[in-house]
């Protein structure tokens, strides 16, 4: 080790309980011990499956301070299968791996949105879960007990970009029309090195997409989103407003650079109304709905994309290029 470098802090906590049910949508009881399987979660829950929540985990501190307001919760009764005391996991971000007993476990998302309030919430008018959950994948199988100490290492800077990918479109949300500007973009962002952790396919829906980009940024804490579609005249093209109200700041010169070069390939390019903005730390740009288009507008911007997402992370300046 060098003298400009320094031991990772790697946080820690200790396993308080290990929860499971085995159907959904009911309160979760305590066991002995739980078998983390990878592209699963834990063997005999309910929410185990190929997806980016396999795991819930709960700061046991959250749930302390929860009962002295008068709940009197049990452990698993918010549906979380970890309670670990010592660990804030609102203050880890996405991306951070986390080891106990002989197993691994990656987080995917913070926070999640509450659907239908759950009977806790109906009885206290308040639940925690929504704020102050986050998931988790398994990404080495092993055994937690109760008891285990918990190590949580918070990912390097230089890691790959995530990515997610929306496309709008009423047809194909309908299944009239197979999407082919989702998959155009997420194979560019791969040969790319970018990860892509989502590709969904919405109707032109404001509103489903403001939940989609809230939900992306602030949950699963992506560096960039691509939309694609939504973009021109028709009344029903209402992406640019969707993606500017959930925005924290403008970032305008990415849409600018993609119509000024389009244009050079043909004049209705100043049809296109596209965006381009932050809300956090993730950066929003609104494609085109072809996957000429899209294939097209990701060969101007990519280079420059990198960098940008760099500054917003942290681990690039902002000084010109000499």
């Amino acid at each position: 080790m060098t003298q400009q470098q320094t031991e990772k802090v790697c946080p820690t906590g200790v396993v308080k309980a290990v929860c499971i049910s085995d159907r959904r949508g009911i309160g979760k009881k305590a066991v002995e011990e739980g078998h983390f399987l990878v592209n699963f979660g834990i063997e005999g829950d309910a929410h185990g499956g190929s997806w980016h929540r396999q795991v819930s985990l709960l700061s046991y501190d959250k749930v302390k301070a929860f009962n002295e307001q008068g709940a009197g919760v049990d452990d698993g009764a918010f549906g979380e299968n970890l309670v670990v005391e010592g660990l804030d996991f609102r203050k880890l971000p996405v991306g951070t791996r986390l080891f106990a007993g002989t197993a691994e476990l990656v987080m995917t998302q913070i926070g999640k949105e509450c659907h239908s309030h759950c009977a806790i919430y109906h009885r206290m008018g308040d639940c925690i879960m929504p704020r102050e959950g986050v998931f988790a994948q398994v990404v080495k199988e092993g055994v937690i007990r109760p008891g285990d100490t918990m190590r949580a290492e918070v990912p390097e800077e230089n890691r790959p970009f995530t990515a997610a990918i929306i496309t709008l479109s009423d047809k194909g949300a309908r299944g009239e029309r197979e999407d082919e500007s989702g998959p155009a973009a997420k194979e560019i962002l791969e040969a790319a090195g970018y990860e892509v952790v989502e590709l969904l396919l919405i109707p032109d829906e404001p509103e489903q997409l403001k939940t989609q980009l809230i939900r992306l940024a602030d949950g699963r804490q992506v560096d960039l989103i691509l939309t694609s579609g939504g973009t021109g005249f028709s009344l029903r093209d209402q992406t640019p407003e969707a993606t500017l109200a959930v925005a924290d700041r403008n970032a305008p010169g990415i849409a600018e650079a993609i119509r000024y070069k389009s244009l050079q390939l043909t004049d209705r390019a100043m049809l296109s109304r596209g965006a381009s903005v932050i809300r956090g730390k993730t950066l929003i740009v609104n494609l085109p709905g072809s996957p000429k288009a899209v294939k097209e507008s990701l060969g101007f911007v990519m280079d420059t994309l990198e960098h940008g997402l760099g500054i917003l992370r942290g681990s690039a300046s902002e000084c010109a290029r000499q």
